[in-house]
């Protein structure tokens, strides 16, 4: 493959290491193929909120598709440029299904308001430490537009989770998830890391052939389909390593480094 003009990354457990930092050797990398003009893209399941600290390890301002695609953000200016929404309607029809098939679960929603960006139900129970938000009744969190909707069964593997949501509800919106224990993100219907990284690429002018993408989780499936070259972390969910053009090391071991000095 040519040097690429774009390259995309996922940020936790594939642009971080293990201890939530960006090593040495990718910074030094990222400067590199940014200093040739190069792309350079974070698109990840993260809200907007959580882009500053990671774009402050890079020392290089960047554009962050952002809640699996349904937010492009300009780290830079520290603004949403655009954001695709689940409406009430469509949030009210999918947490009903999701009661139904998994009782007992809880909900969340993410949305791109300052006021109070992230909603959860008394009862949710995060999925990282760093979780903020605010509670409020079922009712509240489905009232307005949200970029995501999350659902919480501690219970159960993400991966049974999709599977028994999937039947009900794949039709009415993109189910995926980042966190293999229990949380799968829902989306606006059509809307993947995929759609958010060819907005990104058609901004540049670039095509998906001109693409490297790193990822590690099944968010990040049609991603690395979608770009010209895929590249799983040896720490992938084994459904990316089935997809993938290759498969580099580790987050712990710099694997998108390795890959990324073959050109910078």
């Amino acid at each position: 493959m040519q040097p690429p003009r774009l390259v995309a990354t996922d940020v936790d457990g594939t642009l971080l290491d293990p201890d939530e930092r960006v090593s040495s050797r990718a910074v030094a990398v990222v400067e590199r193929l940014v200093a040739a003009g190069v792309g350079f893209v974070l698109v990840t399941g993260r809200p907007p909120r959580w882009i500053p600290p990671v774009v402050a390890q890079l020392d290089v301002a960047a554009l962050a598709v952002c809640a699996n695609g349904s937010v492009l953000y300009d780290a830079a200016e520290r603004r949403v440029l655009w954001a695709e929404t689940l409406a009430p309607d469509a949030l009210a029809r999918i947490a009903a299904a999701a009661a139904e098939t998994l009782p007992g679960c809880a909900l969340a929603v993410e949305r791109v308001d300052l006021g109070a960006p992230f909603v959860a139900e008394p009862g949710y129970r995060h999925a990282w430490e760093d979780g903020d938000g605010v509670a409020a009744d079922r009712s509240v969190l489905l009232d307005r537009p949200a970029v995501k909707l999350l659902i919480r069964d501690p219970r159960l593997s993400s991966d049974a989770m999709v599977a028994a949501l999937a039947p009900v509800i794949g039709h009415e919106a993109d189910l995926t998830f980042s966190y293999p224990r229990g949380l799968v993100e829902v989306s606006p219907p059509g809307v993947t890391k995929a759609t958010g990284l060819a907005e990104v690429a058609r901004r540049h002018g670039v095509t998906a052939a001109d693409v490297v993408a790193f990822g590690d989780m099944p968010n990040d499936l049609e991603m690395l389909r979608w770009a010209g070259h895929g590249v799983a972390m040896g720490n992938a969910h084994p459904a990316l390593m089935e997809v993938a053009d290759e498969v580099t090391a580790s987050n712990a071991e710099d694997g998108l480094a390795l890959v990324l000095e073959r050109w910078f």
